[in-house]
Formats: structure tokens, sequence, C-alpha cells
């Protein structure tokens, strides 16, 4: 959890609320096929459903009152890869950024698998 203060008191964002946003904003992303989770079992890369997106998401709170986030994805055949992470840090940055005002210090974006 993070706390932002404010004018008027302390508001207190929870770390389900931060992977959420976090996992919508890179599945929006063109190129991106999904989220994904690595399986302790056999150490395949499992594509996640859109309501357990999250998995592969991680958030580090930074003494300073800033984020980090490492994004596990999937992405399409055929796409540049470098081209979809940068699309996928910018936008992760700001949509964060703008729904909860906390500023995003990195986001780190591991490709775990190409699909088709």
């Amino acid at each position: 959890m993070i706390k932002v203060p404010t004018e008027n008191g302390e508001i207190t964002i929870s770390d389900a609320v931060f992977t959420t946003i976090t996992g919508a904003a890179a599945t929006n992303c063109f190129g991106v096929k999904g989220m994904a989770q690595r399986s302790m079992t056999d150490g395949l890369v499992h594509l996640l459903r859109p309501e357990s997106m999250s998995k592969g998401v991680k958030v580090t709170y930074n003494d300073d009152g800033t984020v980090s986030i490492e994004l596990h994805i999937v992405v399409e055949n055929g796409v540049n890869i470098a081209t979809v992470c940068r699309s996928i840090m910018g936008e992760v940055k700001y949509v964060v950024n703008l729904n909860t005002g906390v500023t995003v210090k990195a986001v780190n974006v591991c490709v775990d698998s190409v699909t088709v």
C-alpha cells in the first residue's frame, strides 16, 4: 500500500488498485496479447485471463513515495518488440499517474512469450 498525503488528510491506495490499473493499461497497447505468469510447477509461461491479469504485475514502493512496476507480458507474433515495450512504458506511467497521482519511477517490461 502507498499513502498519499493531501491537505485534508491521507489517501491509502492498495496493491490491487495499482495492479489492476497497470494491467489494463498494458493490455490496451497494440501488440500485447495479454499478461503472463510463469508456472512454478512446470516452468512454462501461461497467458492470464483478463480477470487475473494482475498476477503478471509486480509493484514496488520506493522510499521517496514513487513506485516501480514490473510487467510480464505475451506479445503477438510479427510486432516490433522494442516499440511495443516503449509504448507500454509510456502508457503505464501516464495512466498510473493520471489515476492515482503517484509518480512512477520505472516500468520494466519482461516479454515472456510470443504468440500467434
